[in-house]
């Protein structure tokens, strides 16, 4: 029997710190499906949606790695010298104090240039790949935004959309009243993108790629689609009073369907390209009409 004075046993810090982990992160975790795992918890339809997607999520996910290992290391270093370096019971006075410790000093300044280093060098990779992507492309549209709504021109093919304004009125299913964008599958796109009166924003939360539209600077998103399937985007840029009925919906199709498609619009008379006549003139030149 022990005695009074003796006392039980003990788990220490590093065995109850472990118990935990071990409790708390299976549970964390048991509400995520693999897909929202493998894709960062991006949206699960963009896995595999374009030639840019990939590369995103594993710049992303291999961020929050690197990041959680940092983080696991730092954590254990101070729960670590939290214990073990404790004020005790019998202890008295102040611990022999230290002005510096050259290898703690080294680890300290190597370490975060080497982290921002590999961050800097693996972002410049993947801004090759996407965001400084100029394939040419086979099909060239404009994505017009105008208050608020969204017009596409198919320029290849010569033929346009003319899409109108989202109702969000208590409306059933308002999004298959908004406009669509037609998209051929396996295609080089070059989607040049043109705002008509304010700042507007293109974003297409699936294609991991958003782009601001400011009047007088277009720019062009070169991707390809690689999924057929719908999708949902929006404007994500506030443009006045009813920028959250600025929505519209993408189509990745075949090169048939597309054809069929852009072929309906011209049987419709909607040849030609809706050009800048329809744009908002905030700044006339001098000496013109008002």
């Amino acid at each position: 029997m022990d005695s009074p004075n003796q006392s039980g046993p003990q788990r220490s810090w590093a065995k109850r710190l472990g118990i935990l982990s071990a409790v708390l992160i299976p549970a964390l975790l048991s509400g995520c499906t693999k897909e929202q795992i493998a894709t960062g918890f991006f949206p699960v339809e963009s896995q595999g949606a374009t030639n840019h997607t990939d590369a995103y999520t594993a710049l992303w996910n291999g961020g929050w790695i690197a990041l959680l290992i940092v983080g696991l290391i730092v954590w254990g270093l101070i729960l670590w010298a939290m214990v073990a370096y404790r004020r005790r019971k019998n202890d008295r006075g102040l611990p022999v104090q230290m002005r510096y410790s050259m290898p703690i000093e080294i680890l300290f300044t190597v370490t975060p240039v080497v982290l921002v280093l590999g961050f800097f060098f693996q972002n410049v990779q993947v801004m090759e790949k996407t965001i400084d992507d100029t394939t040419p492309g086979e099909q060239v549209i404009e994505v017009a935004a105008k208050q608020w709504a969204w017009d596409f021109n198919y320029e290849t093919e010569d033929v346009y959309y003319s899409g109108t304004q989202v109702a969000l009125d208590g409306t059933p299913e308002p999004e298959k009243t908004a406009p669509v964008l037609y998209l051929p599958v396996d295609t080089d796109l070059e989607i040049r993108l043109h705002a008509r009166d304010v700042i507007h924003s293109f974003w297409v939360p699936a294609f991991l790629e958003k782009r601001d539209m400011i009047p007088g600077h277009d720019q062009s998103l070169h991707l390809r689609a690689e999924k057929e399937g719908e999708y949902v985007g929006k404007c994500a840029e506030l443009c006045g009073e009813y920028h959250s009925e600025m929505l519209f919906n993408v189509k990745v199709v075949s090169k048939e369907e597309f054809q069929d498609y852009t072929q309906s619009l011209a049987d419709q008379g909607n040849t030609g390209q809706l050009g800048p006549e329809y744009d908002r003139n905030w700044y006339p030149k001098e000496g013109a009409e008002k």
